[in-house]
């Protein structure tokens, strides 16, 4: 689980997320949501993640944010 987290610091920032381990597993089924990727399949999400932040990681950070203000 979250094996690609510490490449999407950057991500989270612009997010306003603070990844902490009592929030890890709700970031991490919220990426694997957003990019449909079935949980805990860390490669196949990471390189969902990846083609969408090449793409537009602004949009990409505004959706994971979103995705977690609907969780709380």
């Amino acid at each position: 689980m979250t094996c690609y987290f510490r490449h999407l610091r950057g991500v989270f920032q612009k997010a306003g997320i603070e990844v902490t381990k009592e929030n890890r597993q709700d970031i991490d089924r919220a990426i694997h949501d957003i990019v449909s990727v079935k949980y805990k399949t860390c490669p196949a999400a990471w390189k969902k993640v990846k083609k969408r932040i090449t793409e537009d990681e602004g949009a990409f950070a505004s959706e994971l944010r979103k995705a977690l203000n609907k969780t709380k």
